[in-house]
């Protein structure tokens, strides 16, 4: 074995020689990658020879490393997998106590050991019993001692791995599948497992194992240098955190860009992302080759059987349906025709990627590889037929993402798309995102296929939904950006001028449903108006409904409910109305529900808080998903000051987390004598930090004691604070308020956007409070750890504030939340 160069070589076979080193290869700053990891080993194994000669070993014995080890990828804080093997032949004593003498001074040293000693019998039989054993000593390689004994025992699980394939392979890819589901997907975790989330280096791995079996095998580009980025990242987040870590955690991302000579976390994600996603789709594709094998195998037999025993044709007949032109099934795949000539029909590789995802079958990595190798780039703009077959690609539901990634591993979709290139494996800080960019794309146009029947134009509908992030990567606002190379991208597809002024539109404005229905008073008629004129015509207000929905859905659980939409609801519905004509009505005094009626006429006879509790909602919705986050919580009381920093501290107090609010000063309908008068109605959205939640009798006497002052809610809070301080994370971003030009006629409007955190909207309150405003009616809204909070405020009197003295409170309220 060839040994390291003296500036690293342990001077002597003791701890301390092996530990000097280390330190010196792994503070090396003109070695790392490979060769780094390859000198630890060297390094290592040198070490580790010299403390296996000094003990004296008898005949019949080696040491080998196993696992990592044993394929010389040594990362600084990788475990030391090592086999004592031994032929029997000496007495046990003998054998432990050379043991002993190999393990003590690793452990002195503070190394992590997996160790065995075992014979090769041993080890065959540990082996078949557990898969991962088995596994580990594929990669078995000697350090020190019997060579033979060694390659003995490799040529003996090789060929027990090799005949046991079509029993333990679909073990194996049991067990894959298991890990998947419990860790994730490496390529779309903001704090990935390196190791053991899918396409990480545990998948890696497993395919040098289904390799070995020699039943299947991996598609190799791309694959050994997506390997070593994982392992240059692993590497560099156990030298930058000292531990033997595979979470890239997002507080060590930063200095793990460092090291490793990157920009920033962002670029450092999306080389780990763009690794990972080589890793799962070679899985993908070495899993179905290995299950199509074991298939074929299984039928051979049978086949054999129906031919009377004749050795005659020993394989089925290959069967090949067609499924488009130039485009048929075999084996389960979709894969090119014998008489497909890509290499003069520029359409195919979109109409194979759309017959495939119709059919519900994955395409085919050599029809895929054959595509990119062969096909003309398109003309631009696009003849209508290749138009077709993106919608019909796009509009194929969940089918479409497997043949879309399998576009993209090629490099199809950037030559499709180049604008695609950006957004590629491109990461979301906000964890309120489940996916990539790009994968959010592909998966929102998967949700618009389900709403194609409520749109007049389905085909916009799913070529806005993949486009509608496309501005994400390039500075200032992602909708802005977006507009213009939509606009860009749907001529390059070919749709006429009318249609490339709806996509543009559709994907400007493509947040604007849901960030008005949920932060703007619906009904101030300058809500309305503002989005009418946004959007223009009623057919981009149908896209721009139905991509809203897909848009949220693929965002993320906690960003579209029940509640959410029939607020985006009745916001198309008014806004519908414009469009087709019809005048805004000034507005009317708040409607109220009939529960909502009835607190409020009992609010106003007593003159104080009436509260109502709802943990169920009345009816489950079609969908099954809950009504919204969250548990109902309604108040009515009589206007006075003072009301959201009071209800929003006593919900404080009591660990409720505020999820949605409205409050609103409302007339009630019906005439109530000396008595009637405005009445304010909270109708919010809350759930328990942790715990049951409280009676509404607590809260509602909390509550009347914080009204009256008798309750003083920020000492309450500061103590409990105090008492119980709050773990912090990473810093969060400075709150920011703003005055919104939303042209209101009836009030300012104010939007807060800061960390969620408890007790936020209290102190909001109490700052307008000191502000000497009014609050209107306000709208919270909460997505993940974010708070963005409209509120609609006026001075004492009913009056619109000045734009300076707007400025001021906005300026009072950002200083009272730092």
């Amino acid at each position: 074995m060839t040994s390291v160069d003296t500036s690293t070589r342990a001077e002597d076979s003791g701890p301390s020689g092996y530990a000097a080193a280390r330190l010196r290869l792994l503070t090396e700053k003109g070695r790392s990658g490979p060769p780094r990891r390859a000198a630890l080993a060297r390094l290592t194994d040198d070490w580790l020879a010299g403390l296996f000669t000094a003990a004296r070993p008898p005949r019949g014995v080696a040491l080998v490393a196993v696992g990592g080890y044993g394929r010389g990828e040594l990362s600084p804080r990788s475990d030391l997998d090592l086999l004592l093997l031994h032929d029997g032949t000496a007495d046990a004593g003998t054998v432990a106590g050379l043991a002993d003498r190999i393990w003590y001074p690793v452990w002195d040293l503070g190394l992590a050991l997996d160790h065995s000693v075992r014979t090769p019998a041993e080890a065959r039989r540990t082996a078949g019993d557990d898969l991962k054993v088995q596994l580990g000593l594929l990669d078995a390689r000697p350090v020190a001692g019997d060579l033979g004994l060694v390659a003995g025992l490799r040529t003996a699980v090789l060929a027990d791995w090799r005949n046991q394939a079509p029993k333990r392979l679909p073990e194996l890819d049991a067990l894959c599948r298991e890990r998947a589901e419990r860790m994730g997907e490496l390529q779309f975790l903001l704090e990935p497992d390196l190791k053991e989330a899918r396409g990480g280096l545990r998948d890696a791995q497993v395919l040098r194992a289904v390799a070995a079996s020699w039943l299947a095998d991996a598609p190799r580009e791309g694959l050994d240098e997506a390997r070593r980025r994982l392992l240059d990242a692993r590497d560099a987040l156990h030298l930058t955190t000292g531990r033997a870590t595979d979470r890239l955690a997002l507080q060590e991302q930063d200095a793990v860009a460092d090291e490793l000579g990157l920009l920033d976390a962002d670029t450092l994600l999306r080389e780990v992302y763009e690794a990972a996603r080589i890793v799962s789709y070679a899985t993908d594709v070495t899993w179905r080759e290995v299950n199509r094998v074991l298939k074929a195998r299984s039928a051979r037999p049978r086949f054999r059987g129906l031919l009377g025993g004749r050795s005659g044709g020993g394989r089925p007949p290959v069967e090949r349906t067609p499924l488009a032109e130039g485009v048929v099934e075999m084996d389960g795949e979709a894969v090119l025709a014998l008489s497909a000539k890509p290499d003069r029909d520029p359409v195919l590789p979109l109409r194979a990627a759309a017959a495939a995802a119709q059919s519900g079958l994955p395409l085919s990595l050599h029809a895929v590889r054959r595509l990119a190798a062969a096909a003309k780039p398109l003309p631009v703009p696009w003849p209508a037929e290749a138009r077709e077959e993106l919608v019909t690609l796009l509009g194929a539901g969940e089918p479409t993402v497997p043949v879309w990634e399998a576009l993209e591993a090629e490099g199809l979709v950037t030559r499709l798309l180049p604008d695609w290139e950006r957004v590629r494996c491109r990461p979301q800080r906000n964890p309120v995102h489940t996916w990539t960019v790009d994968r959010h794309l592909v998966e929102t146009a998967v949700r618009a296929s389900s709403l194609t029947r409520r749109v007049g134009r389905p085909d916009l509908l799913l070529v806005a939904a993949l486009l509608h992030d496309i501005g994400k990567g390039w500075p200032g606002d992602h909708s802005v950006a977006g507009e213009t190379i939509a606009r860009d991208l749907a001529t390059r597809i070919g749709f006429d001028r009318a249609d490339v002024a709806v996509v543009a539109t559709v994907v400007r404005h493509h947040l604007l449903l849901v960030e008005t229905a949920t932060r703007r008073d619906l009904d101030d008629p300058a809500t309305v108006e503002a989005v009418a004129s946004a959007v223009g015509t009623a057919g981009a207000l149908e896209l721009l409904h139905a991509l809203t929905e897909a848009d949220a859905l693929a965002t993320g659980p906690a960003a579209w409910s029940t509640w959410r939409a029939s607020l985006v609801a009745d916001l198309v519905k008014r806004v519908g109305a414009v469009l087709a004509g019809e005048p805004v009505a000034e507005p009317e005094p708040a409607a109220t529900s009939a529960e909502q009626e009835r607190l409020a006429i009992e609010a106003l006879r007593t003159g104080e808080p009436v509260l109502a509790l709802h943990t169920q909602p009345e009816s489950a919705p079609e969908d099954g998903e809950p009504e919204p986050v969250g548990v109902e919580l309604l108040i009515a009381l009589p206007d006075q000051p003072g009301v959201l920093p009071a209800a929003a501290g006593v919900l404080a107090l009591h660990r409720l987390t505020v999820r949605a609010a409205d409050l609103r000063a409302v007339e009630l309908p019906t005439p109530l004598g000396a008595g009637a008068g405005a009445v304010l109605v909270l109708n919010w959205r809350v759930a328990a930090e942790y715990g049951s939640l409280p009676q509404a009798s607590r809260l509602r006497a909390d509550l009347v004691r914080a009204l009256d002052g008798s309750l003083d809610i920020p000492a309450r809070l500061a103590e409990r604070d105090a008492a119980y301080p709050r773990r912090r994370g990473l810093t969060a971003p400075p709150p920011r308020v703003t005055v919104a030009a939303a042209d209101s006629r009836l009030a300012t409007v104010i939007e807060v956007r800061a960390q969620d955190a408890p007790g936020l909207l209290h102190r909001i309150g109490r700052a307008l409070e000191g502000a000497e405003v009014r609050v209107r009616s306000a709208h919270v809204s909460t997505l993940g750890a974010n708070a963005v909070d409209t509120l609609y405020v006026t001075r004492p009197d009913g009056s619109l504030l000045a734009e300076e003295e707007a400025a001021d409170v906005a300026k009072a309220l950002e200083k009272a939340l730092r």
